[in-house]
């Protein structure tokens, strides 16, 4: 699934679901907020390990690793 990096006008940034997932999320979006990077990922776990490289945060960790790492197509949401 594909996912979306929104840079805000105050600096501060979200990182969500792109399509129909995110409607709800961009919603509450300013409506200047800019679309900065995207990238496509199986599960939240890889989406977020994307994220955190791109970012350069080090490695992503979870305390939820099976959820986290179960794909978006076992959940249905594909």
């Amino acid at each position: 699934m594909n996912h979306e990096l929104w840079q805000e006008p105050d600096g501060c940034q979200t990182f969500r679901l792109a399509g129909a997932e995110g409607d709800g999320a961009r919603a509450l979006m300013h409506s200047d907020a800019k679309l900065v990077w995207e990238v496509e990922a199986e599960s939240h776990f890889e989406a977020m390990t994307k994220y955190y490289a791109h970012m350069q945060w080090g490695e992503y960790q979870t305390e939820f690793l099976e959820q986290d790492k179960t794909s978006y197509r076992k959940l249905g949401w594909e």
